[in-house]
């Protein structure tokens, strides 16, 4: 990785002239972390997978317009959640879909619960969200998107997204608290 990000923008430019040696380089590179921007939004690990593809596709067809403004990660990370977006919306995964059941309403947050689980089981229970949940989520804490951008995404309302944040936050607050 540290050797790629060295020659980025000659193996950008190799990869555009049809480098397969360079396209591997960029692929071996982001690939583990785009997979888990891609298993944040699907789920399910085949999905991912698809979406993982799909979003090679559309980044090397894109790698022309990478400007070298802001981290090339960043800007790889950005085709990513779009390619997400796109799949969730053909499958209508984002179609509502319906209220999680949270048992005593708004858990509070609390560090040393977070704590005491690992990455692996935080994402584990994001994936358990409904899509539409888990997208606003994603999109909201850790994507950084505002509510506005997202609404616009998704086709909802800013308080929906807010809602859908809010309800899937305390979803899985009360979920950290059982386990």
């Amino acid at each position: 990785m540290q050797r790629f990000s060295q020659n980025l923008h000659l193996t950008i430019q190799q990869s555009i002239e049809g480098d397969r040696a360079a396209q591997k380089a960029i692929f071996d590179a982001l690939a583990p972390k785009m997979m888990a921007v891609c298993l944040r939004y699907t789920g399910d690990r085949e999905s991912a997978e698809d979406v993982l593809q799909d979003g090679f596709v559309t980044l090397f067809s894109k790698l022309e317009s990478y400007t070298g403004d802001g981290s090339f990660e960043g800007w790889a990370r950005k085709i990513f959640v779009n390619t997400a977006l796109m799949s969730l919306r053909k499958k209508d995964a984002l179609r509502d879909s319906g209220d999680l059941e949270i048992v005593s309403g708004q858990a509070s947050e609390s560090a040393s619960q977070l704590q005491a689980i690992g990455y692996k089981e935080l994402m584990g229970l994001i994936a358990e969200l409904p899509p539409m949940y888990r997208t606003a989520f994603n999109l909201f804490v850790i994507e950084g998107y505002p509510h506005k951008d997202i609404a616009e995404a998704l086709g909802i309302t800013e308080a929906t997204s807010r809602s859908h944040v809010q309800r899937a936050r305390a979803y899985l607050q009360e979920r950290i608290k059982k386990m």
